[in-house]
């Protein structure tokens, strides 16, 4: 029994793709972890747009920016923009946490004449050499009725409860909580 070439092209085409293809990505989202209520703050609170580090703009998770190589997870996206889950989030926390606000993003379909505009660059948010969550970021506020402004750094440093990709999210998750925090207090001062 003889078989032609075309069967066997026919055969080995599907296990060739089969082979070939990767994975599916592990897609993951940051939550938001409750806070404390603080009363008072601006009646409206426009979030502009989240200001990111170029290198953490991009699908792909980044585990480490550490000795000068940057260590990027090919199958572990996250589920979104990343700078709109972090304006998303720190919408909702700042909801939580500031009862008496209403909090809008700027990239939203709403838009209200604000008290406080809120602006917030995340520089880093990756695992140091010695695999701790390290995030930077920096926050201002202008305040309109009356005018005035107030800008902080933040430095958070969190310890993830697994050394894989989950527990770098987790950290992420309780170092953009404490970040809600520091947002929320610099918005009600």
């Amino acid at each position: 029994m003889t078989f032609g070439r075309r069967p066997l092209v026919r055969l080995a085409l599907p296990a060739l793709v089969a082979a070939c293809s990767s994975p599916e990505p592990v897609l993951y989202s940051i939550p938001m972890k409750p806070g404390p209520v603080l009363t008072g703050g601006p009646g409206v609170v426009l979030l502009h747009d989240i200001g990111l580090a170029g290198y953490l703009d991009r699908k792909e998770i980044v585990r480490s920016s550490e000795a000068y190589r940057l260590g990027v997870m090919s199958n572990d996206w996250w589920g979104e923009s990343l700078a709109t889950m972090l304006s998303r989030v720190l919408v909702l926390g700042l909801s939580q946490r500031l009862p008496a606000s209403r909090i809008y993003a700027e990239g939203g379909a709403i838009s209200a004449d604000p008290n406080a505009v809120l602006a917030v660059n995340i520089q880093r948010l990756d695992l140091d050499s010695s695999g701790e969550l390290e995030l930077l970021a920096q926050a201002a506020v202008e305040f309109n009725r009356p005018t005035r402004s107030a800008a902080r750094s933040f430095h958070i440093v969190k310890h993830p409860p697994t050394s894989n990709v989950a527990g770098q999210v987790a950290a992420i998750s309780d170092a953009v909580a404490e970040l809600t925090d520091g947002l929320a207090s610099l918005l009600t001062s």
